[in-house]
């Protein structure tokens, strides 16, 4: 919680910073009896001293995630975070030092917090994705692809190699990291009359619903096959319009043996019924298509 309130908006205090660096460092032996006393006692003090030492791990570790343009000081304190989780679960007798142990807490929580806050969209939802999303600069620095804006079609097969994930991903993910939030109300660049009427993003936006006619259309077209279909199992005897009803006709289509139990007799012979059954109706209906319907009232 100290930490928190030693972080400014901008960044780090740098008072903060300076304590950080000048806190001991502890050799391995003062570390596991520190970490015991907190593990079996739950000694504050011993967790204050322990975590204390370890603030400058913090702080290099927030330090290399910069490029994604997110505060310093937020970072920092993503990072106290998962150094503190790192703190309670730790167990001194499994043999390796609280500093590599915390390491993974911190890096996973300050990758947690830049998912959640670089876009306000979800990014990284997989762990491929996370992989994809925190290493593809490196990468792209690593095979440099002759300083292009993207990717070539053999750089994205090589970065979907090294990460194990799809050409697509890599395609998608490079298009993301690209182009940054955008408001919908934000004017289109070129787009002002000089009257203050410039074009909004939000302007070009595709309306996907259907049209009002289509929509009419769609109603009477559905109206006209519930027709046909009523038609068709009037043509059914009782026995043909329970199992159809029950088999095709519902959400959860009842079984076999299910209906056979109903009616007293085997499930073959309810196979045979429902065939029967479909081949009535496939009949009706293509009767009722072929008649002439031009004129049907609504």
């Amino acid at each position: 919680m100290a930490a928190r309130s030693a972080t400014s908006a901008h960044g780090p205090d740098r008072k903060f910073i300076r304590a950080a660096m000048k806190a001991p460092l502890l050799d391995a032996d003062h570390e596991r009896a520190l970490a015991r006393a907190w593990h079996d006692r739950k000694d504050e003090r011993a967790l204050h001293e322990l975590t204390s030492a370890y603030m400058r791990l913090v702080i290099a570790m927030a330090a290399r995630f910069r490029a994604y343009g997110l505060p310093m000081g937020d970072l920092v304190q993503e990072g106290n975070v998962g150094l503190m989780q790192a703190a309670q679960r730790f167990d001194p007798e499994r043999g390796v030092r609280f500093s590599t142990y915390a390491s993974w807490w911190i890096r996973s929580s300050i990758q947690d917090y830049i998912l959640r806050n670089w876009s306000i969209v979800r990014t990284g939802t997989t762990t491929a994705q996370k992989s994809l999303f925190f290493n593809l600069r490196r990468l792209r620095a690593l095979i440099n692809d002759g300083g292009s804006a993207t990717l070539g079609p053999q750089g994205r097969s090589f970065v979907a190699t090294q990460l194990r994930v799809s050409e697509r991903d890599v395609e998608t993910m490079e298009s993301r990291l690209a182009a940054g939030d955008r408001s919908l109300n934000a004017a289109v660049p070129g787009t002002d009359s000089g009257d203050g009427g410039a074009m909004e993003w939000q302007d070009l936006l595709a309306d996907e619903r259907l049209l009002p006619e289509e929509v009419a259309m769609a109603s009477h077209d559905t109206r006209i096959r519930s027709r046909w279909l009523q038609r068709a199992l009037a043509t059914l005897s009782e026995r043909e319009t329970f199992i159809i009803t029950r088999r095709r006709l519902s959400e959860e289509g009842e079984t076999l043996e299910s209906l056979g139990s109903q009616l007293g007799i085997s499930k073959e012979r309810v196979r045979q019924v429902e065939h029967q059954a479909l081949s009535k109706l496939r009949t009706a209906l293509m009767q009722e298509t072929d008649a002439p319907h031009d004129f049907i009232a609504p």
